[in-house]
């Protein structure tokens, strides 16, 4: 019985598929994606607009896509430019946004979410909150939000644990990974992602935080002895559209794009827990890596002293610090939603 209720869903599902490709007029639609030279790029990304969207519409839409970087756009300027009207789908990372709206920062302070299921959860809790803020304030309408594998901690000398960052220069990417690191009695050194390597290999910085699958990609793992497997933040990024090119389209094309930009969505999170595992076994050397090339570095699991340290220093000093930088609603939707979810209370 169960067997064929689960075939005449999926039928009654690809019958709903059939027909509505039929429904949706031809459109042809322009995608400013995220970075290119990512996973999430290309093994979802760009194959979601170029080959799962005109296969799922038989045809009828379809969809030009070039990552931000291929356009010659650094990324901060993403927002705006959808604001404008000038890019009409973009994907952009929310730390991008950061220095203009605190807000931007909510959903992946350091030390937050220490596993993805909580990433997750305080993303899809604080997604209604953004949805207001760019639709009132940008003209830009919030269609889902995805996360990079985790971020975490790759150093050149011997690391038992989070508080062996104490004296220790730190390579950081956000303001709060930066407080993180000085909470801990790090030093925070802000550099471009390609200057890593070098700067890990002259000892200018003695660890570095990326996300654990981009560290492999760049071969961190020869410029990095010890890799700590404690996720301190994700780095999620946004996937939006102009307002105005949004309400241009066919309602059954809007229909369309909405349910299934949500299953790209549900994808890429799938991938990050899979990709975070998967940067900790190729970094490390493990048999489970996927690819031919491995590392040899030291995995460090994380204690229960190390869990113990990241929420402490999340509650006490990175989420204290956000607070007093970000407006009173903000920190009243802050609490509404995320400290909900986590049992949290930010303060101004």
């Amino acid at each position: 019985m169960k067997k064929s209720l689960v075939f005449a869903a999926v039928a009654a599902s690809l019958l709903a598929g059939a027909v509505q490709a039929q429904d949706l007029p031809k459109t042809r639609l322009k995608v400013v994606g995220g970075l290119s030279n990512l996973t999430a790029y290309n093994d979802y990304e760009k194959p979601f607009w170029s080959k799962t969207i005109p296969e799922l519409s038989k045809g009828q839409v379809t969809a030009d896509i070039k990552g931000f970087n291929e356009m010659g756009l650094k990324g901060p300027e993403l927002l705006r430019l959808m604001s404008q009207g000038v890019v009409e789908f973009g994907t952009a990372t929310l730390s991008y946004f950061a220095s203009d709206n605190p807000i931007n920062e909510a959903i992946d302070l350091a030390g937050l979410a220490p596993d993805v299921k909580t990433a997750r959860a305080v993303t899809d809790a604080f997604e209604p909150v953004y949805a207001k803020l760019y639709g009132e304030g940008n003209n830009v309408k919030l269609l889902g939000i995805s996360t990079y594998p985790a971020q975490v901690l790759f150093c050149n000398a011997e690391i038992k644990g989070l508080a062996d960052i104490k004296g220790k220069k730190v390579r950081t990417s956000s303001r709060t990974t930066a407080e993180f690191v000085e909470a801990l009695g790090g030093s925070s050194v802000t550099m471009a992602f390609g200057e890593v390597v070098p700067a890990l290999q002259n000892k200018v910085v003695d660890c570095a935080i990326t996300g654990s699958l981009s560290g492999y990609s760049a071969k961190w793992y020869e410029v990095s002895t010890h890799l700590v497997a404690l996720p301190i933040n994700w780095n999620q990024q946004i996937h939006a559209v102009n307002q105005k090119a949004w309400d241009k389209l066919d309602p059954n094309v809007r229909t369309f794009l909405q349910a299934n930009v949500k299953t790209l969505v549900d994808n890429i999170w799938d991938a990050a827990a899979r990709q975070t595992q998967e940067g900790y076994d190729c970094n490390t050397g493990a048999a489970a890596c996927p690819f031919p090339v491995k590392g040899k570095m030291v995995l460090v699991q994380p204690s229960d002293a190390d869990q113990a340290l990241l929420k402490k220093v999340a509650q006490e000093a990175v989420l204290p610090k956000w607070a007093a930088r970000c407006s009173a609603q903000c920190v009243k939707d802050f609490n509404a939603t995320i400290g909900k979810t986590l049992g949290l209370t930010a303060a101004k």
